[in-house]
């Protein structure tokens, strides 16, 4: 919107500041007319006066009027004046100056936050004022922004990588009835529909993810070992064609959250104990454990040694412990930081430590009860 040029605020500072001062100074010199000079006669003649120490009655010394008074005390009162709107000026506009800097620091700010550097920070030193919480109001403005564009990027790269997932199984699915015309199309469209179910309820589960770092989660009551069951027959046909084998175990483990959350989170670690495996004979066992308070997810499986310097960065997106064995189905190293933001949306925990035999060992704990609403 165009607007008319105006009168700087400093000026507008500096122009109130001596404005001020001179009416201070109209009113002092008002309150020397009003209660000194109002007192002094109009007209004073001379006469004989009593001068002490004189020893009788001498001629009185001239004694000065209103008139006289006046006129001696107005070219002195217009030049303090002058004064006063001098120092007014120059000190007003010095003193306006040194206010406002801090609103020059964090219009530098907004310029180059305008300009896409979301990285800077005003950081105004100094105790807490009005500037001071103007500024860390905006800071933290900037630190929201630059989190939403974080989590926007992220999320084109998580869901670009997670629809990998059904789309192969998919492609894998269809590949077996190409090369096999005796195989039963009424099992392979149904194995087609679940796998298209499961695209959907991922693509919906990730934009319920996107949201939930910034917002409240579905409480549900969800069984740890249903989802376990769950994703093992789903990733059943790719274990298989890697010669992978998966053993489920373990009791009713309730937990609470999302559903949609907590099957991607428990497919994304089988997933990877697949593809992260033995070239042939590999295993994955997965065992849920309930408890009164936390309900245990555990994965482990087979594989190549991980050194445990290695083993802490795997949460990190794009982070792989070993090279594949294979190409197809490969991904891109966002499988462990999913699962870590999903168990962090969740108040869970996650460790991940190396097998002393090869391979990794996942233990997610997720609560009971709903966790607390973040400060």
């Amino acid at each position: 919107m165009p607007r008319p040029p105006g009168m700087s605020v400093r000026t507008r500072l500096t122009l109130s500041y001596a404005g001020f001062l001179m009416l201070a100074g109209v009113l002092l010199l008002a309150v020397v007319w009003v209660f000194l000079l109002r007192y002094v006669p109009e007209d004073v003649r001379y006469g004989q006066a009593a001068i002490p120490g004189s020893g009788g009655m001498q001629p009185s010394t001239f004694i000065p009027n209103r008139g006289d008074l006046q006129r001696a005390f107005a070219p002195k009162a217009a030049a303090m004046l002058a004064v006063l709107l001098v120092v007014g000026l120059l000190g007003g506009w010095l003193l306006a100056g040194r206010m406002l800097a801090p609103l020059t620091r964090i219009s530098q700010a907004t310029r180059l936050a305008a300009g896409g550097s979301l990285s800077h920070r005003v950081r105004l030193p100094g105790r807490n004022d009005e500037f001071r919480e103007l500024a860390d109001g905006f800071d933290a403005m900037l630190a929201r922004i630059e989190g939403h564009v974080a989590e926007q990027r992220r999320f084109a790269a998580n869901a670009s990588h997670e629809l990998r997932t059904p789309l192969a199984i998919t492609q894998a699915l269809l590949d077996v009835a190409r090369t096999d015309p005796t195989a039963d199309t009424g099992e392979l469209l149904e194995r087609l529909h679940a796998v298209n179910a499961r695209a959907i309820a991922l693509t919906e589960a990730l934009l319920l993810l996107s949201r939930a770092e910034h917002g409240a989660l579905p409480s549900e009551e969800v069984d740890l070992s249903l989802l376990a069951e769950e994703a093992a027959e789903t990733l059943l046909p790719l274990a298989e064609a890697r010669g992978v084998t998966i053993e489920t175990a373990g009791d009713v483990s309730p937990a609470i959250g999302s559903p949609a959350l907590l099957l991607q989170l428990t497919t994304n670690l089988l997933h990877n104990a697949v593809v992260h495996n033995l070239p042939a004979g590999g295993a994955v066992w997965v065992t849920t454990t309930g408890g009164a308070r936390h309900a245990t997810l555990t994965v482990e499986n087979t594989g190549e040694q991980v050194a445990p310097e290695l083993v802490a960065t795997l949460t990190e997106p794009f982070q792989r412990a070993t090279t594949r064995i294979r190409t197809d189905d490969a991904g891109v190293g966002l499988g462990l930081a999913i699962v870590a933001s999903i168990v962090a949306v969740h108040g869970g925990s996650l460790a991940v430590t190396p097998r002393p035999g090869g391979g990794l060992t996942v233990v997610v704990r997720l609560p009971t009860s709903p966790p607390r609403a973040p400060r």
